[in-house]
């Protein structure tokens, strides 16, 4: 009799399952929608209790619940009656809560009609754009919108950062693609003799603006219109960040930009990108993986890039004591280096 084993039969469950993922999504935008985490923190945590909160039939709110739990979005209590939030939505999607993030996680939403169209996308033909998701009908509404959703959580991401970057004695930051200029200004907050400059679109420096008056910080940091990766960068710098932008542009780009950046910082400067790279072998993480997918859905130049190709870019720039290390476990990496003095 063989010992050997019979090979495992392909099945369809796997194929079945991602067919099927963008109900999670669609699962968990609702919920936020409807305030569901909210009344499951607030309500007492019952079935009937969280639908009389939100007006909801009984059975929807079943539903609602039996879903959840399969995502782990929500944890049966002890007492087997009652539920709760699992850590991270108690934290982010409860609101009132001062670490809100509900209105930036249900930003993709926005993008579900666009997702649906990508068989057909990727057959357009036609000149891809460097700016491409910038480039298509793009207006200071949708700069605001975008930024107002995600203003908190670049907030938290640059506390971060300034926990683990040490600016003492640094006095000018260039922010490229600074957005609603969160890292500026906890920068500026954190260091009184910083000054930063916000660099990005026309669009988007008339949100940046409204961002640092809101914080009492536009003697210190400003913005200017600029796309950074045509446009000259002023001098007398000596600290540039890149931040959440690297995979919406192709390895030739970027490689333009951190040149850029290198001949304008002031000797002994120091450059940072904090962005999505994937694998050496291009397997992953996910998100970094689908947001360099994103670019197909713009006729952008967009394309991966992994750590190797960022230590590439800047030492070919001329930047010494070049390193990568994780930042936000498996979206983003952080890269830096320094220019001689």
């Amino acid at each position: 009799m063989s010992s050997e084993k019979t090979p495992t039969r392909p099945t369809t469950v796997r194929l079945q399952k991602m067919s099927w993922a963008f109900t999670q999504s669609a699962v968990l935008f609702g919920a936020i929608e409807v305030g569901f985490f909210t009344a499951v923190s607030n309500s007492g945590g019952s079935d009937e209790t969280i639908a009389e909160a939100l007006g909801m039939t009984l059975p929807n709110a079943q539903r609602m619940i039996v879903a959840l739990l399969t995502l782990d979005l929500i944890e049966r209590d002890e007492d087997g009656v009652g539920f709760h939030n699992a850590p991270d939505v108690e934290r982010f999607l409860v609101q009132d809560q001062p670490s809100y993030a509900g209105a930036w996680v249900h930003w993709f939403h926005h993008q579900w009609g666009a997702w649906g169209e990508l068989g057909e996308r990727l057959g357009a033909s036609g000149d891809e754009k460097n700016l491409g998701f910038y480039t298509e009908g793009f207006t200071e509404a949708h700069a605001r919108r975008y930024h107002q959703a995600t203003a908190s959580v670049g907030m938290g991401a640059a506390r971060k950062f300034l926990r683990e970057v040490d600016l003492t004695g640094r006095h000018k930051i260039l922010d490229l693609g600074g957005g609603s200029g969160a890292y500026s200004i906890q920068a500026a907050k954190q260091y009184a003799e910083i000054e930063a400059v916000v660099l990005d679109l026309p669009e988007v420096v008339v949100i940046s603006r409204e961002f640092i008056a809101e914080n009492d910080l536009s003697d210190r940091v400003t913005a200017q219109p600029c796309d950074f990766t045509a446009d000259p960068f002023p001098g007398g710098a000596d600290v540039i960040l890149m931040n959440s932008n690297l995979p919406q542009y192709s390895g030739a780009v970027i490689q333009g930009v951190v040149q850029k950046a290198f001949d304008a910082l002031e000797p002994g400067g120091e450059m940072h990108i904090c962005g999505e790279m994937v694998n050496e072998d291009w397997n992953g993480p996910l998100i970094p993986a689908m947001c360099a997918m994103h670019g197909a859905l713009f006729q952008s130049t967009a394309l991966p890039h992994t750590p190797s190709d960022c230590i590439g870019y800047f030492e070919a720039a001329g930047f010494q004591d070049v390193a990568v290390r994780e930042f936000i476990p498996d979206i983003l990496q952080h890269i830096s280096g320094r220019k001689p003095k």
